[in-house]
């Protein structure tokens, strides 16, 4: 205690007076406020557009655009802020709103903070600064040289970005009308790319294409744009301001009526008779779930649906992952006829599955922030679709390889074991349709990576090329349709017994001995095929070529007298059946003996019975259609193509005669 009264003593009443004035302003005194008036005397040049001033400083959490510290501008040209409560220290700097408009040195380099100090200040409590230059920030000028001409006479529009986080109505980036009629804004920003679009002041008046429909961001980089030219561009249309006639393109239109004919077509499957129930269920739920997204791929586009129901754009994603299972199923069902599904069939949805969790966080989303993460092209989600969408173009073409070998494998046996022509172009022609979607979408995959590795705007290039796929795929219910009613009979393929997918099964053996039994003593009707030893099957298979002369004069006495190839379903196994033998032995005999397959021996006898038919008197009231049909043919055209196929002529040129005309 004397220590302190000693050293208080020796200060004298001034110098004690003065020691605990400083203590106060500077450390114990730091709790205090005070005001403090800022003003800048001078600074260099501003374009027209960024006239404005602001203070960034510690105690605001150095945002450079806060309107509480926003410096007015006075008839002598200073920049003047009075604040009411400061800190006795803080630091601070000059800005135009923006960091990327902050204040630097002459030289555009960049310049400390300033600090402020009221112990030090003089006089205290003012701050008067001179701006020695901006920060070399680029610079670009937009000029917009062509709106649309239902514009508001008044409107005030503006450019947004990823430079002012997307606000679309920012004053600091309003543009300006000059006396040449264009419209101008200064954008200065560090940013190697600069991605924006032009409002009228909101979000659902910002621009559109010329349909009305969303654009996609406009795209600047950096490295490619010489900064002293001014950048022109034009304005297609406004999405509030499009109009129902503009919005509904012939694009949209397509992709309506696909979805309309889908339904019309799973009405017409369900209401066909003989209809193959089991293999259009799948055809019936791939036609379902692609009009439910096609429809909703529409609608999601529409400007006020997507304002107010964002989450629907990502529904249509899931045809990726959906459409692909089903028409595979589709394909196996109809062709091979498989008895049931098989045991782990539900993993070819799993897929979907994982793609509907990896999607629920953004469903889940509330509006605003997804729309945000949608129109920053926010990293996050563009990895998602970007990952997604190569899982599924991978996954797509394996389940496209997979049907195409299925096709070509029954093609391939078809012909061997079957004696009917079945028309498969329709099935053909999808598959075609489906390979075009697919190289589109290798397309849009290397457009996509090509604009993330180099300096290149190609957003509008690979989002047309997905509407082009889409288009692509709305054209298949059509050709669907199509078929449906020019050939109806392809939906309705009997569902008979089951056929291997791609490898042979065995085959019923042979009866009996080796030689089959006279022919008139077998019934029509295919009997239960009793087993024989293997070795009796070997023998026979390999049997010299004379020795199958007994069993040609046996098909021969059966095709004579029975006549089953009017049956236009007759199959390999079936007429083996008839002649108890095996399929393989019936297949070799009919090579061999013949030089022809299943198909062709088949369809010569049905063309023999054809004249024969058509030289009896009794027939003359039938067309040849009916006497096509008569002898076993099911259709108009394959009639057509077995009769040139064998005799080198089509009916018109062998006939020669008006009445092929009915």
């Amino acid at each position: 205690m004397g220590t302190i009264t000693s050293f208080t003593s020796a200060l004298g009443p001034g110098a004690l007076l003065r020691l605990v004035l400083t203590l106060w302003l500077t450390g114990l005194g730091s709790w205090t406020m005070a005001q403090v008036r800022v003003e800048v005397v001078a600074y260099p040049p501003m374009p027209d557009s960024v006239q404005r001033l602001f203070m960034a400083c510690d105690f605001n959490n150095w945002t450079p655009g806060d309107p509480r510290f926003e410096l007015r501008r006075q008839p002598n040209g200073h920049y003047v802020l009075n604040l009411p409560q400061t800190p006795p220290r803080f630091e601070y700097k000059f800005t135009r709103g923006y960091w990327a408009l902050a204040e630097g040195t002459a030289t555009g380099g960049n310049r400390p903070n300033r600090t402020y100090n009221i112990a030090t200040a003089n006089p205290p409590g003012q701050i008067m600064a001179q701006i020695a230059g901006w920060e070399a920030t680029p610079t670009y000028q937009f000029v917009i040289t062509d709106i649309p001409p239902n514009t508001p006479h008044d409107a005030a529009l503006y450019i947004s970005g990823n430079f002012n986080n997307w606000n679309s109505g920012d004053e600091l980036f309003r543009l300006r009308r000059h006396i040449d009629g264009s419209y101008r804004v200064t954008v200065a920003t560090d940013l190697d790319r600069i991605e924006y679009k032009f409002t009228r002041g909101t979000w659902p008046s910002v621009e559109g294409t010329g349909s009305g429909r969303a654009r996609p961001n406009r795209v600047l980089f950096r490295s490619s744009q010489n900064t002293s030219e001014p950048i022109r561009l034009q304005i297609a249309s406004w999405e509030d301001l499009s109009g129902s006639f503009n919005f509904f393109s012939i694009y949209d239109l397509l992709l309506l009526f696909s979805a309309f004919q889908s339904v019309l077509l799973i009405i017409a499957l369900v209401s066909l008779q003989n209809y193959n129930r089991e293999a259009n269920r799948w055809l019936i739920l791939a036609l379902a779930s692609a009009a439910l997204l096609l429809l909703i791929r529409v609608v999601s586009a529409y400007p006020n649906i997507a304002q107010t129901y964002t989450h629907l754009l990502l529904v249509p994603d899931f045809v990726m992952l959906l459409y692909a299972p089903m028409f595979y199923f589709y394909i196996r069902r109809l062709l091979f006829r498989p008895p049931r599904l098989p045991r782990r069939w539900w993993l070819h949805f799993v897929p979907a599955g994982i793609q509907l969790i990896v999607y629920l966080p953004f469903f889940f989303m509330e509006l605003k922030p997804l729309q945000l993460r949608i129109v920053n092209h926010d990293p996050a989600l563009q990895w998602v679709f970007q990952g997604v969408g190569a899982v599924a173009w991978g996954i797509n073409l394996v389940y496209w390889i997979v049907c195409w070998r299925a096709l070509r494998s029954y093609e391939r046996r078809f012909t061997t074991e079957a004696s009917h022509d079945q028309n498969l172009r329709y099935l053909n022609t999808v598959m075609a349709i489906q390979a075009v979607c697919l190289l589109l979408w290798f397309v849009v995959g290397l457009f996509i990576a090509a604009g993330s590795w180099f300096p290149l705007e190609l957003s509008l290039i690979w989002r047309q090329s997905i509407d082009l796929i889409w288009l692509a795929f709305s054209t298949i219910p059509y050709f669907l349709g199509y078929f449906a009613i020019q050939q109806p009979e392809i939906f309705k393929m009997p569902a008979a017994g089951s056929i291997p997918l791609f490898e042979a099964q065995p085959e019923p053996e042979p009866t009996g001995g080796i030689l089959p039994d006279p022919v008139v003593q077998r019934p029509l009707t295919p009997p239960i095929i009793r087993q024989v030893q293997p070795e009796a099957v070997k023998i026979a298979l390999a049997a010299p070529a004379e020795n199958l002369l007994p069993y040609r004069e046996q098909l021969d006495a059966l095709m004579a007298e029975k006549k089953p190839y009017i049956n236009a379903g007759l199959t390999l196994n079936e007429l083996a059946a008839m002649l108890h033998i095996s399929p393989h032995l019936l297949s070799r005999v009919i090579n061999e003996s013949y030089g022809r397959n299943f198909f062709d021996f088949v369809n010569s006898h049905r063309i023999e019975e054809f004249k024969r038919r058509y030289d009896d008197a009794q027939n003359r009231h039938y067309t040849l259609l009916g006497l096509a049909f008569d002898v076993g043919f099911n259709s108009k055209t394959a009639f057509n193509r077995a009769f040139k196929k064998i005799t080198n002529q089509t009916p018109r040129d062998y006939f020669q005669e008006p009445r092929l005309e009915e």
